[in-house]
């Protein structure tokens, strides 16, 4: 029996899976099996994974008949593991050197934790490498100075619920995942309805000071979260079954007014998100939020407004709307206008000398730094690092401009 499974669900992700199994493989820990679930992806996953077994008899393969999901390819390789603790990595993504040794002895020294939260940091297609925002709360002195406990009930460090909650940044206790009947469910944002009921249940938790997983950040695509969909409305389900595993343990019935508000943050930050609820469904997509959270409001509580963003938004279109109707109605004043004052200002630029030292990039109309130009950009701070650049984004994507 190895102490530790890590079970690698993948689908369409040849491009990374050698990376991600690697990462495993060359760990100095060696008492673990790695599980491979090859969600019937239609590229080469499979036959890579079957590569890495016949190398490696640490490696298991589990070749699904259908495609079903992260989910319930996770839930695929729960009931084949054979460790100690249960280890998810998304196949895209990585483990830090070292890290399998750093839990196994952070296991052993909190006393076998039913739970182990560990940190991660994002890395970009750029080079840059950027820790989690949580992570003072895995240094084992508060900001406060006072000494944090060794293992906990999350009753004791609350503040732990505000990590991002998937499943990849948490090592489980087997038995503990079997007692407490821990599966996941099929549908988008199958983290969820794990992730809260297992901090809310488990008896002792730990924590690991230490960047353990390499979340990638792709250039472009591969996050179905990130993808314009009616399938977030899957998040309703999820929460359901949140508040039905509440229902059926009444002892953790004082966290429902904690997890009604995460409710409606998350509901409200999905709703109002440009890349995933259609636009033409979010009036559809708030109408099921207000009635979520009405649902599974605590008796007594107040209401939570959840779609005063998106209605701003509406509203601000409409003040766009009008602004554009009040132009069409002049439009000689708009033409003589704009057209005198842009072309005094291209006028006075064309006059201008070029400066051969700054580079300016764009890409999918400013949308997302990526694609050839991002290849561009890479290859010529390499060969020439003198030159300035500057890449036109919209503002939300500010924080994704590689280095210049």
């Amino acid at each position: 029996m190895p102490r530790l499974s890590v079970i690698v669900p993948a689908y369409q992700v040849q491009a990374y899976l050698g990376e991600c199994l690697d990462s495993v493989l060359a760990q100095s820990f060696t008492d673990f099996e790695l599980i491979g679930v090859d969600d019937c992806s239609p590229d080469g996953s499979g036959e890579i994974f079957d590569e890495y077994a016949r190398a490696d008899e640490r490696v298991r393969v589990l070749h699904l008949p259908e495609n079903v999901g992260l989910g319930l390819a996770r839930n695929a390789g729960i009931d084949a593991a054979s460790g100690d603790y249960l280890v998810f990595l998304d196949s895209d993504d990585t483990l830090t050197p070292g890290s399998l040794q750093a839990v196994a002895d952070r296991l052993e020294q909190t006393g076998d934790p039913d739970v182990l939260v560990y940190d991660y940091a994002r890395t970009y297609w750029d080079g840059r490498v950027v820790r989690s925002r949580d992570a003072g709360l895995f240094a084992p002195v508060s900001a406060a100075g006072e000494q944090r406990p060794e293992t906990f009930a999350i009753g004791e460090r609350e503040e732990l619920l505000g990590l991002l909650m998937v499943v990849w940044n948490k090592a489980y206790k087997r038995s503990f995942v079997d007692a407490t009947g821990l599966r996941f469910p099929a549908g988008y944002y199958e983290d969820t309805p794990w992730t809260y009921p297992s901090m809310l249940a488990a008896g002792t938790i730990a924590v690991l000071d230490r960047v353990v997983v390499h979340y990638r950040q792709r250039r472009q695509g591969g996050n179905i979260l990130a993808t314009v969909s009616r399938k977030h409305f899957d998040i309703f389900a999820q929460y359901d079954l949140v508040f039905a595993f509440l229902d059926a343990h009444p002892e953790l019935e004082g966290w429902r007014p904690l997890l009604h508000r995460r409710m409606a943050e998350h509901l409200r930050t999905i709703g109002n998100h440009p890349d995933r609820v259609p636009p033409a469904d979010r009036a559809e997509f708030f109408a099921r939020a207000a009635e979520e959270e009405r649902r599974h409001r605590p008796a007594g509580a107040p209401a939570v407004e959840l779609a005063a963003d998106w209605k701003s938004g509406a509203v601000g279109r409409l003040a766009r709307k009008a602004k554009r109707t009040a132009r069409q109605a002049q439009p000689q004043v708009k033409r003589a206008v704009a057209g005198s004052v842009l072309g005094a200002y291209q006028r006075v630029q064309r006059q201008l000398p070029l400066d051969g030292e700054l580079a300016v990039f764009g890409s999918y109309w400013g949308r997302v730094p990526c694609c050839n130009p991002a290849a561009i950009h890479a290859k010529l701070r390499e060969l020439a690092p003198g030159v300035r650049t500057v890449w036109v984004v919209e503002n939300r994507r500010r924080a994704e401009v590689p280095r210049a």
